[in-house]
């Protein structure tokens, strides 16, 4: 099962996730700022951390993009934004009975 299905089913809304990575970067440059005042010995390390929070905002922004979608697919039955494309399968082509294909 996919975490983002876990998450979304825990109660995560996509919107905290995306907050969590905007919180993530203003950490990291927080972390990357506050580097600056440590002694020369001190500041590599300080540095790295700052750098490995700085990996976080992108998977958290994918993570809450994508139960963001799941939300959207149980309001409104379909993936995207917008409709125009048609009716699109939530998980790969939908087979139905009696055709190759069929693990139901």
């Amino acid at each position: 099962m996919r975490i983002s299905r876990v998450l979304q089913r825990a109660g995560v809304r996509g919107a905290y996730m995306e907050a969590a990575s905007m919180a993530g970067v203003a950490v990291c440059i927080g972390f990357w700022l506050r580097a600056k005042g440590y002694d020369q010995d001190e500041r590599g390390n300080a540095e790295r951390r700052a750098l490995f929070v700085g990996l976080w905002p992108a998977t958290l922004w994918l993570v809450g993009q994508s139960i963001s979608e799941i939300e959207r697919f149980e309001r409104t039955g379909r993936f995207g934004r917008t409709g125009r494309a048609g009716p699109s399968k939530p998980f790969g082509r939908a087979v139905r009975p009696g055709r190759k294909g069929w693990t139901g």
